[in-house]
């Protein structure tokens, strides 16, 4: 079995790739599309083959896709970047990637979404069967191209998708649990934010990878506990604001997911079930 992993130098993708390689069996091996050739050696060393290309030219696309068995595709472009890059890589170069691997024969691929993509909040955890509800602070280009990104590659015939659907992800040294206060210092002290560990991402992307009969199917993949705007502000040892404590949640569900289907289906259960057991670790 041959896996190619696109998005491999990003957050997610480069502790993503050395856990695919860390569990591979005899014979199976791990590619990756790498634009900038100066951080390729890294992935050679841990034992990837690399092909050197932006996944937005279709011609490495093809080259990346020959001879796979199965497609991650971690890419993404979001916080920072002009909309126009984010329908490109989000969406445009996603669908590209699907239709490279259908024409090369990939029977397999795993895409990478988020949970914002759900929208606005229904007062429960949200679902998988829960249609997407546009709306909220965080909807935008990321979410949006997200969304119809998943749409398309559902609808390509001969390719067997399956969709994670990401929360917070954070650990192992990712400054974006630093950067969560970006937002958590304009909420509500009570505002919730629900999060994943990067070896918990990595294990609900593998089991995707992994599964027999889950074509067409998407799944949540998320910690077991959700922090509060109070709780962010004190795992990042910044004192809380006292505005936070005047403000009230607009959406309380907002973001908020259930895991029950990976659970029940996959065999998923978090190694950090929470932000504060990753802390206890050292696995910040």
């Amino acid at each position: 079995m041959l896996t190619l992993v696109t998005g491999a130098t990003g957050q997610v993708g480069r502790r993503f790739v050395p856990r695919l390689l860390a569990q591979a069996r005899p014979g199976e091996k791990v590619r990756v599309l790498v634009r900038d050739a100066s951080r390729a050696d890294a992935f050679a060393d841990l034992g990837a083959e690399v092909v050197l290309g932006d996944l937005r030219d279709e011609e490495a696309l093809g080259k990346a896709v020959a001879g796979v068995d199965a497609v991650v595709n971690v890419a993404a472009a979001f916080r920072g970047v002009p909309d126009e890059e984010a329908w490109a890589v989000n969406r445009d170069a996603a669908l590209a990637l699907g239709r490279a691997a259908a024409a090369s024969g990939v029977r397999r691929f795993v895409q990478t979404s988020t949970g914002l993509v759900y929208g606005t909040g229904r007062g429960r955890p949200l679902t998988e069967d829960d249609p997407v509800v546009p709306g909220g602070d965080m909807w935008g280009a990321y979410t949006a191209s997200k969304w119809e990104a998943e749409q398309g590659l559902f609808a390509m015939e001969g390719l067997g998708v399956r969709v994670g659907r990401l929360t917070f992800v954070y650990g192992d040294g990712d400054p974006h649990l630093a950067q969560s206060l970006m937002w958590a210092s304009r909420w509500a002290g009570a505002q919730r934010l629900q999060m994943v560990h990067h070896a918990d991402a990595a294990q609900g992307l593998l089991r995707l990878l992994h599964a027999p009969g889950v074509d067409g199917r998407l799944y949540n993949i998320a910690d077991d506990a959700v922090v509060t705007a109070v709780e962010l502000h004190q795992l990042n040892g910044v004192e809380v604001p006292e505005a936070l404590f005047e403000r009230a949640d607009p959406d309380p569900w907002f973001g908020i997911t259930s895991t029950e289907r990976i659970r029940r289906e996959l065999g998923y259960r978090p190694v950090y079930p929470s932000v504060h057991a990753a802390r206890e670790a050292g696995a910040l």
